[in-house]
């Protein structure tokens, strides 16, 4: 009988400590996205029938004034704005367009200009951009920005930094050529290219010196036991500082992080592809959800920051040129401006079954990644113990 009470015990903690903070963290993410769609196409004139968040059977939801069915829907892993003139969900034109009246072509999405349909597409992921720049400018104005001078603690032994020819004290300039300002710079740039060789111009008794050096790679393994290959030079930094900023310079900084990340989210995206990097770090939204579990017990901070990337990631994914996201539409927007009309009804129509399998099978795939891993059996281990 213990076992059963510790079960329901177990799992009541995996729902307040994991599922909870997830759903909340994805359902803010998802609604700002949707709002930028809704937004710019409100602006642009056109009708929008569904704001929802989630898919499925609505569980609740409400009508405002200019006809819009605003609704939260029992499946919480996305969400979608549904306007005048889509079939469905992902946009694709209704088959009765032909059939529409002047008045109601002059609401309806897909008899829009293609720079307004463009922009109402791109307002998505720009609004989790922008959500992630508000996100990091707030972090920054309040707790400061992290910064620690580029400048060598440590080098550990027979690393790949030792083989180079790195000393402590060494004040590291650039990689590359490109210039680097704090010692999180360094850690970001050597993380994405393990096993690369790369010269670092460093700062030595006032004289600048050249150190090629071939980057360590290194297995990580996650608090969730899933294992990732990182860069490993082998140095540690001189210290740690936060700088307070004004708003001006936090913004600044909010934008430049944001580069980062997303320069940094494709080139680790682009070593999957060429398999330098293994598929299985992909996670999907089981991870997500354990991730979003174990930010929420490091504090408002951490949840700020995780949200802040989770954005970023969200925004990217959705430009990808595949059918059924927005990037998808973009691309056949681009052909339609290359080729002065519209593809063909047939050419979408197999474009987004196309894109539809594609994501269904990453869906799978990131999923098999999540429950494979080895921290789900000591979930369900907890769960029964």
């Amino acid at each position: 009988m213990s076992s059963i009470f510790d079960f329901i015990s177990g799992t009541q903690s995996v729902l307040l400590d994991v599922v909870v903070p997830f759903l909340i963290i994805l359902s803010v993410l998802v609604f700002i996205h949707e709002m930028g769609h809704y937004l710019v196409a409100r602006w642009n004139g056109v009708k929008v029938e569904v704001f929802s968040i989630g898919f499925g059977r609505e569980i609740f939801g409400w009508n405002d004034k200019s006809g819009t069915r605003w609704k939260v829907s029992l499946l919480p892993l996305g969400g979608y704005v549904k306007m005048f003139g889509d079939a469905d969900a992902a946009s694709t034109p209704d088959g009765n367009l032909r059939e529409m009246t002047e008045e109601e072509k002059q609401v309806s999405f897909h008899h829009k200009r293609l720079g307004q349909r463009s922009a109402i597409v791109a307002a998505g992921p720009v609004a989790n951009f922008l959500l992630a720049i508000v996100l990091l400018a707030g972090l920054f104005l309040v707790s400061g920005q992290p910064y620690t001078p580029p400048v060598i603690g440590d080098v550990i032994e027979d690393s790949p930094a030792q083989s180079a020819g790195f000393v402590a004290n060494d004040r590291i300039i650039a990689i590359d050529g490109q210039s680097v300002e704090r010692f999180e710079d360094l850690q970001r740039i050597v993380a994405l290219a393990p096993g690369e060789e790369v010269v670092f111009t460093v700062l030595r008794d006032g004289q600048e010196v050249s150190l090629p050096t071939v980057i360590g790679r290194d297995e990580v393994q996650d608090s969730m036991g899933n294992t990732s290959v990182r860069g490993f030079l082998g140095v540690s930094r001189s210290g740690v500082e936060y700088r307070e900023i004004g708003p001006v310079e936090a913004v600044g900084a909010a934008f430049t992080e944001t580069w980062n990340l997303t320069v940094g989210t494709l080139k680790a995206v682009g070593q999957i592809i060429s398999g330098d990097r293994s598929a299985e770090e992909l996670g999907g939204p089981i991870r997500i959800a354990q991730m979003s579990g174990q930010a929420f017990e490091l504090g408002l901070g951490t949840v700020i920051w995780f949200a802040a990337v989770l954005s970023i990631n969200l925004g990217l994914i959705n430009l990808f040129p595949v059918p059924m996201l927005d990037g998808g539409h973009l691309l056949f927007y681009a052909f339609e401006a290359v080729r002065g009309k519209p593809l063909g009804e047939r050419t979408q129509e197999y474009g987004f079954r196309i894109g539809l399998a594609l994501v269904l099978g990453l869906m799978i795939f990131v999923t098999w990644n999540d429950i494979s891993g080895p921290w789900i059996k000591e979930l369900f281990k907890g769960l029964g113990s």
